[in-house]
């Protein structure tokens, strides 16, 4: 009888674990609407007034995926001119794992600002289970809504050859998953964009010392960028803050850049933080990189 109780407070254990340390990639919040610049919650910079983007340059989208046999919808935000993305160059970011859009659309209006306002479009979109986005998140679902951020881009006339990805922390996920499979998605990116990336799921669980147990017996989640990227042959440029104590740039970013063959560049910010690499390395230097390394 002992042993049975034992045995079940330990499964409940391991349960309750995976639900918490899930939740290290996965970490969503639902809104009835997008605010953007009327939002008033945390968000991921302070751009202090700079950067805007008008009103007639925001274009709020969806798409849809199947999650589990269901069609669910997808929800996202292109900033740019929407009939010119036959001929534009287009950045589609996939943001990090916290709540949803509004958290993120700093860092979007920043990136639309790269050169000058409108030299490139931007497509930003939530995750299911984040933010208007149906559906769970899941590391399958968080790859089909990239596939179908990508296909709604090629049918408005995107081509391979003219789509930049970016990802900051778990956006790294899908960007090397997506620049790993040549010919396996709708449209191929033509240069990669990696800041604060993590090396796998089993090295964040491991990193944080939560427990002496193998990371991949705790969570399901397969990801696993430091080996991903081993598949890149496309330029990445890595951008990461030394002081990133989520994301240590030893036990991932390093991994990551390191693994990657062919061409690479680095820009490692010191006094950077998890979310505050861009304020830390100052706006303009930041956007000038970012607009160098594109062109």
């Amino acid at each position: 009888m002992k042993k049975t109780i034992l045995f079940s407070i330990i499964l409940l254990f391991i349960f309750s674990c995976r639900k918490r340390l899930d939740s290290f990639l996965f970490n969503p919040s639902q809104v009835d609407s997008y605010l953007l610049d009327n939002y008033d919650g945390e968000i991921s910079l302070d751009l202090n007034g700079q950067f805007s983007v008008p009103d007639n340059m925001i274009h709020q989208i969806e798409f849809p995926i199947i999650d589990n046999g269901k069609t669910i919808s997808v929800h996202g935000i292109y900033v740019g001119d929407m009939n010119s993305i036959s001929t534009d160059t287009v950045i589609l970011y996939c943001h990090g794992n916290k709540d949803h859009m509004d958290f993120y659309w700093p860092r979007q209006k920043l990136y639309a600002n790269i050169g000058n306002l409108g030299r490139f479009g931007v497509l930003m979109f939530d995750y299911p289970g984040y933010g208007m986005t149906e559906g769970n998140p899941t590391e399958t679902n968080m790859y089909e809504a990239t596939r179908g951020a990508l296909t709604w881009l090629k049918n408005q006339g995107l081509e391979s050859s003219r789509l930049v990805m970016m990802g900051f922390s778990l956006g790294s996920a899908p960007v090397c998953e997506v620049a790993g499979h040549v010919g396996e998605y709708p449209l191929d990116p033509s240069k990669i964009i990696l800041e604060a990336p993590f090396a796998s799921a089993e090295i964040l669980i491991q990193d944080g010392g939560l427990l002496s147990m193998p990371g991949s017996f705790l969570v399901d989640l397969k990801i696993d960028n430091a080996t991903e990227i081993k598949k890149v042959n496309v330029p990445l440029l890595w951008i990461h803050g030394k002081a990133d104590s989520y994301l240590t740039v030893a036990h991932h970013g390093q991994l990551v850049y390191d693994n990657k063959p062919g061409s690479k560049e680095s820009v490692l910010v010191d006094g950077g933080e998890h979310e505050t690499t861009p304020f830390v390395m100052g706006y303009q230097n930041y956007l000038d990189r970012i607009l160098n390394f594109i062109e």
